[in-house]
């Protein structure tokens, strides 16, 4: 057993989602959203490093060596998989760690709507989840795609870095391919993935110009298309997307996106109000944009403005607002007035829950 693993047991005995480890500093714990300090010694630089060097694939060191920093999975065996982030700081070096569960959980489990669930069934297009960091977006993701091995009979190949959750093939067959290990990068898997006869193709992040045009023209020649953001809107998605590319391209890009898009789901977490024992400590509430003709329409004619009108006036087919999600968590008790003001678009909208409102809400 490695010296780390007695962190990563404490980390799940405390439901805590992250670990940070850094040389002059205690272990530190965020659960339920909030950082708690580990009673433990300051770790020196080191110690921390013999510990982290242990677990770290003999490549991935290399690569920290030379970079400062350096993306892996691992993995306990009955307990759960970790995204590590190696890092160099002022102290020496450091490391966050987030939890990935073992057990994939389903649309159910999440409480999603039901809208979410049957993207999975769709024929072809792109389907965008986004948020800040640590929104739970890959989960949300995992399942979608989950979903899609339990009743399709398709060929699903996901592209990320590193690997995150993993899917054992039922229905479908999946095949994970991870970012520095099996290809050298998301663009170069996703120019020789049309050559491997997928159905769907799952990409970790679109980072760059060059994996945003390539995944735009994958949804376009009959392939599902899933992949995150950091953006905390559709109608910043959209506007993301095409800021990416060069001016003299942007109207082209307009349009392809425009005929590729499906959905775009938008999520934040918020720390769950008494919760009950077996309740996970936070919910997200998510903002869902269903491509219609409508809002196809409104991408094409460059009125991205507009679409948040189009959230509101296209409920029947199970699009919501972001601020609509938090009020209906509000309301039911789930989360607190103060999560539910922090995290809002219209703070007019749920000042008056408010116990101390602040002297300025515009400002908050």
């Amino acid at each position: 057993m490695a010296q780390i693993d007695a962190f990563f047991k404490l980390m799940n005995e405390n439901q805590a989602s992250d670990l940070h480890l850094a040389a002059g500093k205690q272990p530190i714990l965020r659960v339920k959203g909030e950082l708690e300090r580990i009673k433990y010694n300051p770790l020196d630089n080191d110690s921390l490093k013999s510990m982290l060097y242990e677990i770290t694939p003999e490549h991935k060191i290399k690569v920290f060596e030379e970079t400062g920093d350096v993306d892996f999975a691992y993995e306990i065996p009955g307990l759960a998989r970790y995204r590590a982030n190696f890092f160099k700081q002022n102290n020496g070096i450091a490391a966050a760690f987030r939890e990935i569960p073992g057990q994939i959980l389903t649309c159910e489990d999440l409480g999603l709507p039901s809208v979410v669930k049957q993207l999975a069934t769709l024929p072809r297009g792109l389907v965008l989840v986004t948020g800040p960091t640590g929104s739970g977006k890959s989960t949300t993701l995992a399942a979608i795609i989950d979903e899609a091995n339990k009743i399709r009979k398709d060929h699903i190949i996901t592209i990320e870095d590193p690997i995150e959750f993993v899917h054992v093939s039922k229905k479908a067959m999946v095949n994970h391919r991870e970012v520095g290990m099996h290809t050298r990068s998301f663009a170069a898997a996703l120019r020789g993935v049309l050559r491997e006869d997928p159905d769907i193709i799952m990409v970790g992040e679109m980072r760059d110009l060059e994996t945003i045009d390539l995944a735009i023209e994958a949804s376009l020649t009959g392939h599902l298309v899933f992949s995150t953001l950091h953006t905390s809107s559709a109608p910043k998605t959209i506007d993301r997307i095409i800021e990416v590319f060069p001016a003299d391209q942007q109207a082209q890009v307009r349009s392809t996106l425009a005929d590729s898009i499906r959905s775009v789901i938008c999520q934040s977490l918020f720390r769950r109000q008494n919760a009950r024992p077996g309740d996970m400590g936070r919910v997200a509430a998510l903002e869902i944009m269903i491509g219609t003709p409508a809002v196809r329409n409104l991408i094409r004619e460059q009125k991205i403005f507009q679409i948040p009108s189009a959230i509101q006036t296209g409920k029947r087919y199970g699009m919501q607002s972001l601020d609509d999600a938090i009020m209906d968590l509000l309301t039911k008790k789930t989360i607190s007035a103060e999560e539910a003001y922090a995290k809002c678009n219209d703070k007019s909208k749920f000042i008056q829950f408010l116990k101390h409102p602040p002297a300025d809400f515009t400002e908050a």
